[in-house]
């Protein structure tokens, strides 16, 4: 298996070739044609393709001398609005290399910027606008202040389709010659949730294990508890036995090693299947938010996650 990793290998280098985003391919590619490209700010949740499609534009726009005319930072770890005064300001106002009358800035997670920051940022765009064009990359739009907003075209992309995202996987799977099934890819295009940067890293983890790779492979990788796992212990607990679904809870947290959050994450996607009525239902998610919210403020997994069931297998009673 090659070192190299695999969502850095198989990202596209064209706009034509991102996944799933069709009509936000279109409108950028109108922008890259008239070579014209405004301020935009791309939101959605992660692993979707807003930096693919950042880097895709400087590939089009720039060819070969890209790297000279493009800068990405990521404001999580520069956030301040020192980054914005030196390490943007710099970029910005200096000319660009080659045909194209201006650079491209990106910064990506643009909504961990400091109010400070973005004000800063504001100012820099008004300033260098005839030198440099800013790519914004935020997963909340909200958290991006409006006259930010008001002077970027917003493009707002959605979670991958499940298809067309195991379609990307199987090409994948195909040229790195994997053995894989279909109860794996389901496995995960499950546990990824539409983020395709996640589904290609879970393959390639699986992948080192060795080329056959099985549902059973993708949870052991993913660290993540078996759905039917969870779904059979509370099963237990709605049926009033309490002592077998605190079993399976044990074995789920201490044998399998999974997290406290992962197993209410996960319980609060099996409830919605349950075989019970709807008032149960509501029930048990109002029971999930509380005990989530007590493991947030530092509980025992493992006490709060019986106490739970407990509520749960009083439900029938």
């Amino acid at each position: 298996m090659t070192l190299e990793i695999w969502t850095e290998k198989y990202r596209p280098k064209k706009l034509k070739d991102v996944v799933n985003q069709e009509d936000i391919v279109e409108r950028l590619q109108a922008f890259v044609k008239n070579k014209n490209i405004p301020n935009m700010l791309f939101a959605g949740p992660a692993g979707v393709g807003k930096t693919t499609c950042s880097l895709a534009i400087a590939h089009e726009v720039y060819g070969e001398g890209w790297k000279q005319n493009y800068l990405e930072t990521n404001a999580s770890d520069e956030r301040g609005i020192d980054t914005v005064r030196h390490k943007i300001k710099d970029f910005a106002r200096t000319r660009p290399i080659g045909n194209m009358p201006f650079k491209i800035a990106v910064l990506d997670e643009a909504d961990a910027l400091t109010p400070e920051a973005q004000q800063a940022l504001r100012r820099t765009m008004e300033n260098y606008t005839n030198t440099c064009r800013f790519i914004l990359i935020a997963n909340y739009s909200s958290r991006i202040i409006d006259p930010i907003q008001s002077r970027c075209a917003v493009f707002r992309f959605s979670g991958i389709d499940k298809e067309k995202s195991k379609k990307h996987l199987k090409e994948i799977a195909k040229k790195e010659k994997l053995n894989i099934d279909d109860k794996a890819f389901d496995a995960i295009l499950y546990l990824s949730e539409g983020d395709m940067r996640r589904s290609v890293n879970l393959l390639q983890s699986s992948a080192a294990l060795g080329k056959k790779i099985t549902e059973k492979t993708i949870y052991d990788v993913a660290a993540q508890a078996k759905p039917r796992d969870i779904k059979e212990m509370i099963e237990l607990a709605l049926k009033g036995k309490f002592m077998d679904s605190r079993k399976k809870l044990y074995d789920i947290l201490i044998n399998q090693g999974i997290s406290g959050d992962d197993i209410i994450k996960e319980m609060h996607r099996q409830v919605y299947d349950l075989d019970t009525s709807d008032e149960n239902k509501i029930g048990i998610i109002q029971s999930l938010g509380e005990y989530e919210f007590r493991l947030n403020g530092g509980g025992n997994p493992m006490i709060q996650l019986e106490a739970f069931l407990a509520q749960v297998a009083a439900l029938e009673k």
